[in-house]
């Protein structure tokens, strides 16, 4: 590492960027609350994923038949796996909020960090919209079909509830975060196995039906699309799991992250393992596959195959509940990846500062601003074109899994830096699956980030984003670089890992400087 070159500011100039050291009280208005055991973790990581099974996974099997999607699901299950030892190890070795950016900080330097944080803020808030799209569609047939209220041809009211009311309860408190968490989390597997007991009871289930979409060409009716519609099925299969890594995000609120978040990581990925197996073979057994590709509301749909009307009504509410488990969850998620960018100076300052109730409000409510503006952008558009209204929904999740893969190579890449370049770092838990492991996670996310490109369906989508994130690469090369701060994960990635834990060694509290 080069030698620090000071400023008569007491500025740092280091190759490429320039810290600024943090003004006094700086850090003390970007606190956290430590309110996280292993099952506030396991609640968090399971909530933000759980919408999974209730909308999203099923355009896979338009894109595949139920046969590609059910290949690409066991796909996605090994990268998963793979993916989450390797950040169990990051994420006990530098427990900080900072997740991947800071995994990437470590070993790729500051512009590594930017790269990797701001492709994960784009996933996790398209996330939330994607999220928000699905539970307004759900929310309102309910009102609909209980009440008569339908807003179809005004959903942006839906769209402002959920975020006000999200925003809102993620603001209150972490602790309160956590506890809804778990409760949200239990009703949705309490929702899905339910639907699993009534299908059977009710003599619903026809396995004969998950092959039922006609194949092309000679295709069998196993890959009605060929192999080429599981690459296209890939992004839809990691709907069944996306968000289970953000666990390293509550680092700095976890009573013991370095033995918590791993283990909440792997079981939390086995129970959704287990969650998504029971809607994958169920669901399109219950309504068939060609019928179940296309929907907004699968579950419900399998609900109304063998209830009645009323009884489907009142279970449309319960089943909004697993929608409303993801957006709390992965609303906190982009809420702490902002808040550590920006404490660390990538991102405006402002948006780290945490207030009384010790939640980065400023963060949740940008996130929010932005994600609502995207879902009115979209609807704007698809209004003006047929065919763009009935991918409206998959074009904004395939954004959100844009981000995500991109993530997930560069924190693969970090996984296998790390055990080269920070050999005596201290790592309290370690990949079963070492290197191996990581690397072929890194390479089925790189499959599935070729193939976003690859399908005409979505190809001028994830071009666009792709623009607007070489906009943003080009904004911090000119202004962001020079406006960093010691934050830990900026400490941690300068000692060559020798900084460990903030709350234990007491660094990241600089007193004096210029920061604002």
């Amino acid at each position: 590492m080069a030698e620090d070159t000071s400023t008569p500011q007491g500025r740092q100039r280091r190759p490429g960027v320039t810290y600024s050291q943090a003004a006094e009280g700086y850090f003390e208005a970007r606190q956290l609350k430590r309110s996280a055991g292993f099952w506030g973790l396991w609640g968090i990581g399971v909530a933000a994923v759980i919408s999974g099974d209730f909308s999203g996974w099923n355009y896979g099997i338009g894109e595949a038949g139920w046969g590609g999607l059910l290949i690409a699901a066991v796909i996605i299950v090994v990268m998963y796996f793979g993916m989450l030892f390797s950040i169990g190890e990051m994420s006990a070795a530098m427990p900080h909020t900072g997740g991947a950016y800071s995994f990437a900080r470590a070993t790729m330097g500051p512009w590594g960090g930017f790269v990797t944080g701001l492709a994960e803020t784009i996933e996790y808030v398209f996330t939330t919209g994607v999220i928000v799209l699905f539970s307004a569609g759900y929310a309102n047939a309910a009102t609909d079909e209980l009440v008569g209220l339908d807003l179809g041809d005004h959903m942006w009211i839906w769209w402002l509830l959920l975020y006000v009311a999200f925003v809102t309860l993620n603001s209150v408190g972490a602790e309160l975060s956590f506890k809804f968490a778990i409760v949200v989390a239990v009703i949705s597997i309490g929702i899905l196995v339910l639907f699993a007991v009534l299908a059977f009871a009710q003599d619903a289930v026809d396995f004969g039906s998950l092959d039922d979409i006609a194949p092309e060409g000679d295709n069998s009716r196993f890959l009605p699309f060929g192999w080429e519609g599981v690459l296209y099925a890939l992004p839809f299969a990691m709907w069944f799991f996306l968000g289970i890594e953000e666990l390293p995000l509550a680092a700095e609120e976890s009573h013991d992250p370095a033995t918590d978040i791993p283990r909440a990581g792997i079981i939390g990925l086995i129970t959704l393992v287990a969650c998504g197996a029971l809607v994958l073979f169920l669901n399109p057994a219950v309504t068939g596959a060609a019928a179940v590709g296309a929907s907004d509301e699968p579950l419900l749909d399998g609900f109304r195959a063998f209830l009645s009307d009323d009884w489907a009504a009142a279970l449309s509410v319960f089943a909004l509940i697993g929608l409303l488990a993801s957006l709390q969850g992965i609303m906190f998620a982009y809420g702490r990846n902002m808040y550590s960018l920006s404490r660390a100076g990538y991102y405006p300052k402002f948006l780290s500062v945490t207030g009384e109730r010790k939640t980065p409000f400023a963060a949740l409510v940008a996130g929010a601003v932005i994600g609502f503006a995207v879902l009115v952008l979209v609807d704007f558009i698809a209004s003006r074109s047929d065919d763009l209204a009935e991918t409206a929904n998959a074009i904004v999740l395939n954004i959100a899994v844009w981000g995500a893969v991109l993530a997930y190579i560069l924190q693969m890449v970090s996984f296998v830096l790390l055990r080269r370049n920070f050999p005596t770092a201290e790592r309290p838990y370690k990949s079963p699956v070492g290197v191996a492991g990581a690397v072929v996670a890194g390479i089925i996310a790189a499959v599935t980030f070729v193939g976003l490109f690859l399908n005409p369906d979505f190809r001028e989508a994830i071009i666009a984003i792709a623009v607007l994130y070489a906009v943003a690469l080009v904004l911090f090369a000119i202004w962001g670089r020079h406006r960093l701060v010691l934050s830990p994960e900026e400490e941690y990635a300068m000692s060559g890992g020798l900084h460990r834990d903030p709350a234990v060694e007491h660094y990241g509290s600089g007193a004096g400087g210029d920061v604002p």
